[in-house]
């Protein structure tokens, strides 16, 4: 009896760690020149153990294609631009018909419903489009019997946050709470996670630089809850959970769906500094948050390349982890 239980221990350890060890994946912009075809970006993936991608903005189909088969997961998404179209039910089945069920050879998982949607921002057009979108994207994949295999959401960021310290104090700007909040209720009256996209190197990592990359000796903030806070990355992602709990969110599932760090354009962005974050974030995400300790936390670092065409600030065409040649930036990554 005592070498059963002792197998079976073993058995779900394994479990554990092959959970664990995929929690990585690696979001895939194409936004730069020289890039590689989608077919040798999906080999270099799957060269490299990533079993994760993201996928932004259409045409899909060479790289859907090109996934068929290969059992990576995909989160795919709907631009913001078309967030008005998906007001009509219609549209909404018509393009879970043309990139999803045609292809049932790819794993999907996530649909992003909409991107860093924000009434602050330059995409405060798009703010109430977003929830009546996320409602007809989610039933026409139920329609089409694939509910129990893709969730659907949107990609949320930190700039929603009006207080994130100390992280149990999190709470949403005011003026957003209109189009936040019934986005949080959607989700968890369908059970649905939240995307979030975190970025410790948005958030003034200057004034603290091993807190933002994972370096710190010890305890960087100590929570009025008792918790302890070693990391920037950790202080926002459970930040995030404390205001979507506020709006009845607390047992939504945050996937974080963007983050990483630039290897230049700015005075902490350095090729050093962005392999030191990859590297630790990679290793932390196995092990969750002070408030939602013991589980790995779904990750998809920024991005495959360089997106040289990018605009915005330089920083944002620096976010890479290969090179176009497929040589990778920062040395061999363990993603699995």
């Amino acid at each position: 009896m005592a070498s059963k239980l002792l197998l079976l221990g073993l058995l779900i350890n394994l479990l554990i760690v092959k959970d664990v060890e995929s929690a990585v994946g690696v979001c895939y912009g194409r936004n730069g020149d020289n890039l590689p075809s989608e077919r040798d970006v999906v080999s270099l993936y799957q060269r490299n153990g990533i079993t994760k991608i993201r996928l932004y903005d259409p045409p899909f189909q060479a790289t859907l294609n090109a996934l068929k088969g290969t059992n990576i997961e995909v989160m795919i998404g709907v631009r913001n631009d078309q967030l008005q179209s998906f007001n009509d039910p219609n549209v909404a089945n018509t393009w879970v018909r043309d990139n999803i069920q045609r292809y049932p050879d790819v794993r999907f998982k996530y649909i992003a419903v909409g991107n860093e949607v924000d009434p602050n921002n330059e995409n405060s057009q798009y703010v109430r489009f977003v929830l009546p979108a996320m409602r007809n994207v989610l039933n026409a994949v139920k329609n089409a019997g694939l509910g129990n295999r893709i969730k659907v959401s949107t990609a949320t960021y930190s700039g929603l946050l009006g207080t994130s310290y100390p992280p149990s104090h999190g709470a949403f700007r005011d003026n957003v709470r209109g189009f936040i909040e019934p986005i949080v209720r959607f989700l968890a009256q369908n059970n649905q996670p939240m995307l979030a996209n975190i970025y410790p190197y948005f958030s003034d990592p200057g004034r603290n630089l091993p807190y933002a990359l994972f370096t710190a000796p010890g305890t960087v903030v100590n929570d009025d809850n008792g918790r302890k806070y070693s990391n920037l990355f950790d202080a926002i992602l459970d930040a995030h959970y404390a205001a979507q709990a506020r709006f009845g969110g607390a047992n939504v599932e945050i996937v974080v769906s963007e983050t990483g760090w630039p290897s230049s354009g700015g005075p902490v962005a350095t090729t050093q500094n962005a392999r030191t974050y990859t590297r630790n974030l990679i290793a932390h995400v196995r092990g969750g948050t002070p408030m939602k300790p013991g589980r790995p936390i779904e990750t998809y670092l920024f991005a495959m390349f360089d997106e040289n065409k990018k605009g915005g600030n330089e920083e944002e065409k620096h976010f890479g982890l290969f090179f176009p040649n497929q040589q990778p930036k920062y040395g061999q990554l363990s993603f699995s």
